[in-house]
């Protein structure tokens, strides 16, 4: 399991509210940081003084630079090209879902209008990502 803080991508102050409700309800011991923003979600990744978080989830529509741009550059750059990244959005479109996962996307899912549901969701993503997957050697948590 990595101690890492998961890096949550989330400009919806509701939706930031429920996940890291979900996050509590699931007993996930990582501290959860938010980026309200392309820009913030970058300043934290690529500041080599902070740890890499075992995974990110993004929300496509965020302010000042979007979820898939900010996604191409996650892949981009040496230092985060491994970090698993988990689209979290309300967007069910196909396109969407396509561009996600030829950026280099992990895992698309679409945010639960029902709480229970979301909080389930968010459960399993969480179980998977931190206490399943392996990531490769290279990667520093």
């Amino acid at each position: 399991m990595y101690s890492a803080p998961i890096l949550l991508v989330e400009d919806n102050p509701d939706d930031e509210m429920f996940a890291l409700n979900a996050f509590k309800k699931n007993n996930v011991r990582n501290r959860v940081i938010v980026a309200r923003d392309g820009q913030e979600a970058i300043d934290y990744l690529f500041d080599t003084g902070k740890e890499l978080p075992p995974f990110i989830l993004l929300d496509l529509k965020i302010p000042k630079i979007s979820g898939l741009d900010l996604l191409k550059r996650i892949r981009a750059h040496e230092r985060t090209k491994f970090v698993p990244v988990i689209i979290l959005t309300s967007s069910m479109n196909d396109e969407d879902l396509q561009v996600s996962f030829g950026l280099g996307g992990n895992s698309y899912v679409v945010k639960s209008l029902d709480l229970e549901r979301f909080t389930k969701d968010i459960g399993v993503l969480a179980d998977y990502w931190l206490d399943v997957n392996i990531l490769p050697s290279s990667f520093d948590v």
